[in-house]
């Protein structure tokens, strides 16, 4: 038994996107959503592509980054589809771009495809100096297709992997986020996303190796407030 101290909330809240990539989200809801991150001091929050500008205004002077998603939720869009929207979540102030992998390229064991679409990405997200996540989908991805995905990543200059959209079934566990550390080393980050709702959830994905994580959760993390279910 590990006899280092428990994380606590607010440890949690400097690994949280706070998250609420909804297509009804509502203006009012982005709103909330940043002055909950900085109420809380969340890290980021993650957003769809309209709401970029929006957040950023919101955050301006807080500390707290803006990430937007693109290619989201099915990265089934053309690369050069992908590299415009994340340009463009950059110029309008994103400090992070999480983009969605080439899933049949990863189920099609095509790793030229896959780094290639990556990072063409990477290259136009650090071209404005913001940070590349790279979501591999795990929940439709074979152990060897998990391994596949994360070293492609690697290879195309991505900052972090990261487990889920939260859209496409499954979400985030322990063992992929442990995969996904083995895989890429100690110097790449790896975020857990889908169905992180409470802090011992949140401990536990960090404990496995993860250094951020996504939740639409991200209050009741730090507070100890019940989540709703279905929730990002």
């Amino acid at each position: 038994m590990s006899s280092e101290p428990a994380l606590t909330p607010a440890d949690l809240a400097g690994y949280i996107d706070h998250t609420l990539l909804k297509p009804e989200a509502s203006e009012a809801d982005i709103l909330t959503l940043c002055s909950e991150a900085v109420q809380h001091g969340f890290k980021s929050v993650c957003v769809n592509p309209i709401w970029v500008k929006t957040a950023t205004k919101a955050l301006r002077g807080s500390g707290v980054l803006t990430c937007a998603v693109a290619g989201f939720p099915l990265g089934a869009t053309p690369t050069d589809v992908k590299v415009f929207e994340a340009r463009g979540a950059t110029l309008d102030g994103a400090d992070e771009v999480d983009m969605v992998i080439n899933i049949a390229a990863a189920r099609a064991n095509e790793r030229g495809a896959l780094v290639e679409d990556i990072q063409a990405v990477a290259e136009a997200v650090h071209g404005s100096s913001s940070i590349l996540k790279v979501i591999i989908e795990t929940s439709l991805l074979s152990h060897a297709q998990k391994v596949l995905a994360c070293e492609a990543a690697v290879e195309a200059g991505a900052d972090f992997v990261k487990t889920s959209t939260g859209f496409n079934g499954g979400g985030a566990t322990v063992e992929d986020v442990a995969l996904m550390r083995a895989t890429v080393g100690p110097d790449i980050g790896v975020k857990a996303s889908g169905g992180v709702r409470t802090a011992d959830d949140a401990r536990a994905m960090i404990a496995a190796g993860a250094t951020r994580i996504g939740a639409s959760s991200g209050v009741a993390i730090v507070t100890g407030a019940s989540a709703a279910a279905g929730g990002y």
